[in-house]
C-alpha cells in the first residue's frame, strides 16, 4: 500500500509539471567492436559474448526516471554538482541543514546523472537494473518530515543489489526466471527505511550472485547485461558478484549501495572499483529476503565511496531478524560512525602478509600504516585445507534457494528448486544462459550426504579460523592486512569480517584495495583502522570519464 500511495502522489505531481527534461529513446548500439577486442583477453572473465541485455529494454528505466526529473534541468545538475559529487553523507546533510540542498534535489540529481551517463553508448556501464518510481516523492516526504535529529542516512538515496527484496520493484538476481518476482521488503531494507533512507533502485550483479555459470564474466546477467568498470570500460574487470553496486558507487550514481557476499562478492567489486566495501561477520546482518547461495556464508554489507559512509550504512542495517536465527543475540543496534573521528593507529598491531610484500602498492601502503603509529608484524599464513568449499556452496544452495522460493519470493514465481530453474533456462538457452549453467548443474549432481556435509562445514570453519588465529594469536594482532579479495575464502569460512579500502592504482590505472581482516564482530575496530588509513592516504580518485 505504501508504494501505491507514493505512486498516486507522483502521478498527480508529474501531471502538474511541464517536462523540463526529456530523455532520448535508447537505441541498441553495435557492440561487436568491444566484444572482438576482448575475444583473446588474458582473463577469461573479460571475454564477453554480449554487452547489452537481450531481455530488458533500457527505455523502461527512462520511463521510471523521466517523470521524476520533469522539473530538474541541466542547470540544476551543474549548480548542485559541487554539493553532491564525491561528497560524503555528513557533508550532504550539512548542505541540507544550510538550505543549499534538499532531499528532493539530491534524489533528482542522482537520477539525472544515471540518465546522463547510462543513456549514452560511449559511457553506459550497465550497472542499474531498475529504478524506484516513487523515489522523488519519498524524498519530498523526507524534506517535509525532517526534524534535525535523524539518523545520518535519513534522506540518502541508496542502491540495492538486485538479489535483495524491495517492495515495488522485481527482485531478479539478474535471472529471467525471476524477472517478475514482486516481493515485500527484505529485513535490511526495512531497517534502512526505518532510518529514513530512500531506496533509489536496484544495481546489477553477476547472475545468481556468480553461482550460475563457470568461467563467465563477472558482472554479467541476462537481465542487466554486462556491467562495466568506469575506470576502464571493457579494460578492467568489475569484480563480482556485487558488480553493479561497485560500478555505480565508483561513478557516483547514489549516496551508498548494498552488496552481498558469500566469498569475495563485496570485496572483489569494491577493490576493483576503488571504493570501500565491508563484508561483515556472518550473523551481524539479516539475510531474510535475499536470494541466497549459502546460509552458512552469506551476508549483505555496505559499499561506499568512503569509510564514514560505510559506518553510517552499517549502523542502519543492524538489528535482529527473528526469521534469520543467526542474527538473534548477534545484531545489536550500534552507531558505528560516532567514534570514527577519534580513530588512530597508535598501539595497533597489524599483520603484514610476507607473500604480499612483492606487490609494490601493498608495500607502500604498509609503510603508510607504520607512519600512522601501527606496529607492523610480518607473518606467514599457515597451510590450511579448504577442499570441499564448492560442495559447501552446492549443498547450501540446494536447500536455501527452495527456502527463498517458499518464504520470500513473489506469488508469480512458481519455481521451487534449482532443478526447476535449470529446466526453465533450457527452454531458451541462447537468451537465458549464453554462458551455460555449469554451477547449477553441479548443484543438482552433488551427491554428498547430510552427514558428510555437516562434517565438511565443521572442518572448513575450523580451518578458516586456524588460518587467521595462528597469525593473530601468536603475534597478538588486531588485524591482518590483505589485498583486494585475495583472502576472501578464508574470511568466508571463518566468518571473519573484512573491510577493503582504496590503496591506489596500477600503472595502467587499474584500482587496488588494501583489505583489513579481524576477528568476528570486530567491525568497529576495522572501521576505525580504515578511517585513520583513509584520512592519511586519500587514495580514491574519481574515474576520469565520470567527473
Amino acid at each position: 500500500m505504501r508504494r501505491i500511495f507514493y505512486l498516486l502522489l507522483l502521478v498527480i505531481w508529474a501531471c502538474d509539471k511541464k517536462p523540463d527534461t526529456e530523455i532520448e529513446t535508447w537505441v541498441p548500439y553495435d557492440e561487436t567492436a568491444i566484444i572482438a577486442k576482448n575475444a583473446d583477453h588474458e582473463s577469461e572473465y573479460m571475454r564477453y559474448k554480449l554487452i547489452q541485455s537481450k531481455v530488458s529494454d533500457r527505455n523502461d528505466l527512462w520511463k521510471q526516471i523521466e517523470p521524476q526529473i520533469s522539473d530538474f534541468s541541466a542547470d540544476d545538475y551543474k549548480r548542485l554538482k559541487p554539493l553532491i559529487l564525491e561528497q560524503d553523507m555528513m557533508s550532504m546533510q550539512n548542505a541540507i541543514s544550510d538550505s543549499r540542498l534538499n532531499y528532493k534535489e539530491l534524489t533528482q540529481w542522482y537520477l539525472y546523472r544515471i540518465a546522463l551517463f547510462e543513456n549514452d553508448s560511449l559511457s553506459t556501464l550497465n550497472n542499474i537494473i531498475s529504478i524506484n518510481p516513487t523515489a522523488v516523492e519519498e524524498a519530498i516526504a523526507r524534506d517535509e518530515g525532517k526534524s534535525g535529529d535523524q539518523h545520518p542516512i535519513y534522506g540518502m538515496p541508496i542502491l540495492l543489489k538486485d538479489n535483495i527484496n524491495f517492495e515495488g520493484i522485481p527482485t531478479t538476481a539478474g535471472a529471467v526466471a525471476l524477472q517478475n518476482n514482486q516481493t515485500g521488503d527484505a529485513h535490511i531494507v526495512s531497517r534502512l527505511e526505518n532510518s529514513g533512507a530512500i531506496i533509489l533502485g536496484k544495481s546489477s550483479l553477476s547472475e545468481w550472485a556468480n553461482f550460475l555459470c563457470d568461467g563467465c564474466p563477472n558482472g554479467y546477467s541476462a537481465i542487466g547485461g554486462q556491467t562495466l568498470n568506469p575506470y576502464g570500460r571493457g579494460e578492467f574487470d568489475t569484480g563480482g558478484s556485487s558488480s553493479g553496486s561497485g560500478s555505480s558507487m565508483a561513478a557516483n550514481y547514489a549516496a551508498g549501495a548494498i552488496g552481498t557476499e558469500t566469498s569475495g562478492s563485496i570485496l572483489s567489486p569494491s577493490s576493483s572499483n576503488s571504493i570501500v566495501g565491508l563484508k561483515p561477520t556472518v550473523g551481524l546482518l539479516s539475510r531474510g529476503g535475499i536470494v541466497p547461495i549459502s546460509s552458512t556464508l552469506d551476508t549483505p554489507g555496505p559499499m561506499t565511496k568512503n569509510v564514514m559512509d560505510n559506518a553510517i550504512i552499517l549502523s542502519a542495517l543492524t538489528g535482529e531478524d527473528s526469521e534469520d536465527e543467526v542474527t538473534v543475540g548477534n545484531s545489536p543496534e550500534k552507531d558505528y560512525w560516532k567514534s570514527l573521528k577519534e580513530s588512530n593507529l597508535e598501539g595497533m598491531r597489524l599483520g603484514v602478509m610476507k607473500g604480499f610484500l612483492e606487490d609494490s602498492l601493498y608495500k607502500v601502503n604498509v609503510k603508510q600504516l607504520e607512519e600512522l603509529g601501527a606496529e607492523l608484524v610480518e607473518v606467514e599464513a599457515p597451510e590450511v585445507d579448504l577442499s570441499g568449499f564448492l560442495t559447501l556452496l552446492n549443498l547450501d544452495m540446494k536447500a536455501d534457494l527452495p527456502h527463498y522460493f517458499e518464504n520470500y519470493a513473489g506469488p508469480s514465481v512458481e519455481l521451487r528448486s534449482v532443478q526447476d530453474v535449470i529446466q526453465f533456462n533450457l527452454e531458451d538457452s541462447a537468451t537465458r544462459i549464453p554462458y551455460g549453467q555449469a554451477r547449477f548443474d553441479g548443484i543438482v549432481n552433488d551427491s554428498t550426504s547430510a552427514m558428510e556435509f555437516d562434517s565438511l562445514k565443521t572442518r572448513l570453519m575450523s580451518e578458516g579460523r586456524r588460518y587467521f588465529e595462528t597469525m593473530m594469536n601468536e603475534n597478538e594482532l588486531d588485524a591482518v592486512l590483505s589485498i583486494n579479495n585475495w583472502s576472501a575464502g578464508y574470511a568466508a569460512v571463518a566468518h571473519h569480517p573484512a573491510l577493503t579500502v582504496p590503496m591506489g592504482y596500477e600503472k595502467d590505472g587499474q584500482p587496488k584495495g588494501i583489505t583489513f581482516i579481524a576477528a568476528p564482530y570486530s567491525e568497529e575496530k576495522l572501521l576505525k583502522i580504515a578511517y585513520a588509513f583513509e584520512k592519511k592516504t586519500k587514495a580514491r580518485e574519481i574515474p576520469a570519464d565520470y567527473q
